[in-house]
């Protein structure tokens, strides 16, 4: 896999909410705040978007995508002067594979999924992202309209199946607006996401995805993408704010922490797998990088009420 789908895979986001709204006239509405990442399209008409924090309102057309990964209250409005209703009076029950109509539906139509993802871990791509991912240019928005206009065909006529069509159809919406993110090159935008649209860093990336159990040295990976040692460390610590090494030790105690909790695999042998020589060292970057001990974690793996207490710390 390509570093973008093994970082999702890792994160397992599951949409634990998807589904349309149809609104008509006047309105505004007020959402709480969120975990994971929500993303909406904007499959007819136009409205606003307010985020909390941020100074100005968007104005989100037909066609558009947008990601609010912070999981900041925010609003959506016909109208930025309407005083808002919570959004529990709009969506009177939980909605999952439906459409919610509201005044009447007829001006602005839209579709969109909650991604929860795994906890413990969602820094490493939420940490990476603005308050809003705003899907406008009209190359990304083509590359999105198929599966707008899928879903809603599908949540306005239920077929067999239609449950895990939308499921997937949602995935595909959050893979697409990543990579348009990810696309556009964000300037001074520094960790693995970004790093991952440089010309010379991004293989170097995808090459310690790839095979990360290889013993990479910093001159193999320059080698790899045609540069200097010094040059490329320098490079590499700027576009991804840590050493190649240090970047490859994470991502590997962090393919480490799934085995432990989900595999049933022993310490000693995904040490070996993921290229430490002896259970010790392996031991000791895990406790580095994850904030305990490899058999520790993996205890917590297994019991939900202690790993919520005790989460790992981990960096960017």
């Amino acid at each position: 896999m390509d570093p973008l789908s093994d970082v999702l895979s890792l994160l397992k986001p599951g949409n634990t909410m998807f589904g349309g709204f149809d609104v008509g006239g006047e309105w505004s509405v007020q959402y709480p705040e969120h975990d994971g990442i929500k993303c909406y399209a904007i499959v007819s008409g136009k409205c606003w978007l307010v985020v909390e924090g941020i100074s100005e309102a968007v104005r989100i057309r037909a066609g558009d995508c947008f990601l609010l990964p912070l999981g900041r209250p925010f609003r959506l409005a016909s109208d930025l002067a309407l005083p808002p209703v919570d959004f529990a009076a709009v969506h009177a029950r939980p909605l999952n594979g439906g459409i919610s109509v509201w005044n009447g539906g007829g001006d602005v139509s839209g579709v969109g999924g909650y991604f929860g993802l795994e906890e413990n871990h969602a820094s490493i791509l939420l940490g990476m992202l603005p308050p809003i991912v705003h899907i406008r240019k009209e190359a990304d928005r083509m590359a999105l309209r198929w599966s707008m206009e899928r879903m809603m065909a599908e949540l306005r006529e239920p077929q067999p199946g239609g449950y895990l069509v939308l499921q997937h159809l949602a995935h595909m919406m959050l893979v697409q607006a990543l990579r348009a993110h990810l696309a556009a090159g964000i300037e001074g935008g520094v960790g693995w996401l970004f790093a991952l649209a440089d010309e010379q860093i991004g293989p170097a990336i995808h090459a310690m995805h790839g095979e990360p159990a290889h013993p990479w040295t910093l001159q193999e990976l320059a080698d790899r993408v045609g540069m200097s040692r010094s040059g490329f460390a320098a490079r590499f610590k700027e576009a991804v704010g840590a050493t190649p090494i240090d970047y490859l030790t994470r991502w590997r105690m962090l393919l480490a922490g799934e085995r432990l909790r989900d595999s049933g695999e022993s310490i000693s042998a995904i040490a070996q797998s993921l290229g430490y020589e002896s259970e010790s060292a392996f031991s000791t970057a895990f406790k580095r990088v994850m904030g305990c001990s490899p058999r520790r974690y993996g205890r917590r793996g297994r019991d939900p009420v202690a790993a919520r207490e005790e989460a790992p710390r981990s960096g960017r």
